[in-house]
């Protein structure tokens, strides 16, 4: 039995709407404002929510990514009644299963919902099977890694080929080798072709491999790529750098599965499974005519986006102690404790190299800490360093400045020459802190010379400390 949550301002369709889901078997809520129904959706899980889009108090599209991104992640059908081009293709983007209008006949609402129950019926039993999966040190508990890891758990059950996309660092490698682990192929090679070091003139030497005396030099038969792969798997990383005059060739093999190597006078199969991996938009490279389109379509059976860092720091925690843990083992230390203040700085950074920076920084941070018990943000690299004391800086400021909102502020506003002293001995106490009393560094940082420093830094009674 499904619970399904109806959002609608409009009671009689409310009243209708349960009526015929619960005909059908399943269990309704009724909420009649965007508001109500975001607190619903929040406190209870539910499989599927039926949204309206014009409602007393704003969009059902404004809170369509909020329900999305909810512990139950239900899927949303929208309901309107003045459907438009726009607003489908807004809504679809957003993550919603469907988009219907009001005026049609209300049973049409059922089939898609029953395809929704389906659905998610079937995706329970892949998160019960996501326990057992072999993750190969994939870490992190947040929404959209747990989405991941359920796309994993069904491509690891099927044969079709896998698209994994996102920015550099997120980790592509490590889910297509998780992927193979937990297939039906795993005891077979994983055969990694990175595209984007392979030289144009070699590439089909590479892949296909060559017959003794193909060429000068060839003095003996060389097994390609696609042949290593037979029963296994071949993971074609950076797949957008794969030269074009290469793609054709490439997608027939995909087709047949099989190919002719290089001076070879007979075709030879190989049994392979494809996993593709890049951070470029291939649609838009297909565009403008640096990508096939029929090879996309090919590699794209089935595609995982894997989320940059920043949109899952509450992973940053747990990736840093599993990461440092493996590091103390591998170099025989002491396992390292962790103050508050280390992971409060990881999670001010922006981490544009993803998962691969957070991992070089805890590497040359354990080089930094040596023989020290506990990781302070001392032991991070001083960029990092920089940006968590602004951001900290930020925050104090904001909370001065929440002072003009209470019931007199007259009485709690500091005079503005005291807010810019206390402001300017917290700057300079931080800056002494995050160089170490560096104040070559200090002086580059600020942008002050080194006579203003120590000018200022005696006016506030600060002394320098290494």
């Amino acid at each position: 039995m499904a619970r399904i949550l109806i959002i609608d301002d409009d009671q009689t369709i409310c009243k209708m709407l349960s009526t015929m889901v619960s005909e059908i078997g399943h269990d309704t809520t009724c909420r009649y404002t965007l508001n109500e129904g975001l607190k619903e959706v929040v406190s209870n899980p539910y499989d599927a929510v039926l949204l309206d889009v014009q409602m007393p108090d704003g969009s059902g599209l404004d809170i369509l990514p909020k329900i999305r991104e909810t512990p139950s992640s239900p899927e949303v059908i929208i309901l309107t009644g003045f459907g438009n081009v726009d607003g489908a293709e807004i809504a679809i983007k957003n993550g919603a299963w469907d988009y219907i209008q009001k005026t049609d006949s209300p049973r049409k609402i059922i089939l898609p919902l029953q395809r929704v129950i389906q659905y998610r019926d079937a995706l329970k039993k892949v998160q019960k099977s996501t326990v057992a999966l072999r993750l190969n040190g994939i870490v992190g508990d947040s929404s959209p890694i747990r989405a991941c890891f359920n796309l994993l758990a069904q491509a690891a059950t099927s044969d079709a080929n896998v698209l994994l996309t996102g920015e550099t660092g997120t980790g592509k490698e490590v889910f297509a080798e998780a992927i193979h682990a937990n297939s039906p192929r795993h005891s077979n090679n994983f055969v990694v072709v990175d595209c984007a070091t392979l030289p144009e003139a070699l590439v089909e030497n590479m892949l296909f491999g060559h017959e003794r005396g193909a060429f000068t030099g060839a003095d003996k038969t060389r097994e390609g790529l696609i042949k290593q792969a037979n029963k296994g798997t071949l993971f074609l990383d950076e797949v957008g750098e794969l030269p074009l005059s290469v793609q054709k060739g490439f997608l027939r093999v995909l087709q047949e599965r099989r190919f002719r190597p290089l001076g070879s006078r007979r075709e030879i199969e190989s049994d392979f499974r494809i996993i593709a991996a890049t951070h470029r938009d291939l649609d838009d490279m297909v565009k403008h005519g640096l990508f096939r389109e029929d090879l996309l379509f090919r590699l794209r059976s089935m595609t995982i986006a894997l989320p940059p860092l920043r949109e899952h720091p509450e992973d940053i925690k747990p990736l840093a102690i599993h990461h440092i843990y493996k590091l103390c083992e591998h170099y025989g230390m002491e396992t390292k404790g962790f103050s508050s203040g280390f992971f409060k700085a990881l999670e001010a950074y922006g981490w544009p190299g993803n998962i691969r920076e957070l991992f070089n920084v805890l590497e040359s941070t354990l080089a930094a800490a040596k023989n020290a018990p506990t990781l302070f943000e001392k032991h991070l690299p001083v960029n990092i360093r920089v940006l968590f004391a602004q951001s900290s800086l930020r925050k104090e400021i904001s909370a001065k400045g929440d002072l003009m909102e209470g019931p007199n502020p007259a009485k709690t506003l500091p005079m503005l020459q005291d807010f810019h002293k206390a402001m300017e001995k917290k700057y300079l106490q931080d800056l002494i802190r995050i160089t170490m009393g560096n104040i070559k560094e200090a002086c580059r940082i600020s942008g002050m010379s080194r006579s203003s420093l120590y000018d200022r830094l005696k006016r506030h009674r600060l002394s320098i400390s290494k």
